[in-house]
């Protein structure tokens, strides 16, 4: 369970965040603070993981606060201002969330969180954190589904929207491919077209400017055939 900690001083800021917060059930809201003061408090009593922090709060910035941290928790910043977004980048913040806060954007800084905070497994220096996670969640028909890496065929770009092709379903989403192509762990997944993200596991077949998969032909794209020929060279 991830134990979270909310500061805004704005109660309708703090009430939409804890509503998101509830849909994902690893996640509880330790406490929730108008101010930074108040926060200090908290953090000397209680462990958290993960903080919601407002920027403009009065007597301290959340910017200002995250600073005087010696061992802050994971921090997503939650501000109606863009002006700040350098300064929390370089605090090594998770996230940096406008308001008003969709639930689909605070679902990707949840996802953001999830694979910053798997740990590295020993002895393996060149292991990426975008290489722990084994699900995503994906937004269609007004619900959030949680779909298993491992269930996942391939996924088709049209324009803001993906199609992500199952064994057994396919799920539209509006998402961008180039968001997916992030988050998805490169040794499970590879690119071979600005429109195809393919799972390497379920490719049937490769021919000259194609890759089958389910009995179907995906296109190869002129600027990914050099990142396929080299893992075709690795397995």
């Amino acid at each position: 369970m991830y134990r979270c900690l909310i500061i805004d001083d704005e109660p309708i800021a703090i009430r939409v965040i804890r509503n998101h917060l509830a849909s994902f059930k690893d996640f509880e809201v330790v406490a929730e603070c108008n101010n930074a003061l108040e926060a200090i408090t908290v953090l000397s009593k209680e462990k958290i993981d993960l903080m919601f922090c407002d920027i403009q709060m009065p007597q301290l910035t959340g910017v200002d606060f995250v600073r005087t941290l010696t061992h802050p928790p994971k921090v997503i910043f939650t501000t109606a201002y863009r002006d700040y977004a350098v300064d929390a980048f370089e605090l090594h913040v998770v996230d940096y969330l406008l308001k008003p806060i969709s639930f689909e954007r605070f679902a990707k800084a949840i996802q953001h969180f999830l694979i910053q905070d798997k740990p590295t497994p020993p002895n393996q220096e060149n292991s990426t954190s975008n290489q722990e996670r084994d699900f995503i969640f994906l937004k269609a028909d007004k619900k959030h589904y949680k779909v298993n890496l491992a269930d996942i065929l391939y996924i088709e770009s049209l324009g803001d929207y993906v199609i992500t092709y199952t064994a057994d379903q396919k799920i539209v989403s509006k998402e961008r491919i180039s968001h997916l192509a992030e988050v998805l762990p490169t040794d499970h997944f590879i690119q071979i077209h600005r429109s195809f993200i393919v799972s390497i596991q379920k490719i049937e077949s490769v021919g000259p400017g194609f890759v089958e998969i389910n009995k179907k032909k995906l296109s190869v794209g002129r600027n990914y055939k050099m990142q396929l020929n080299d893992l075709m060279g690795k397995l």
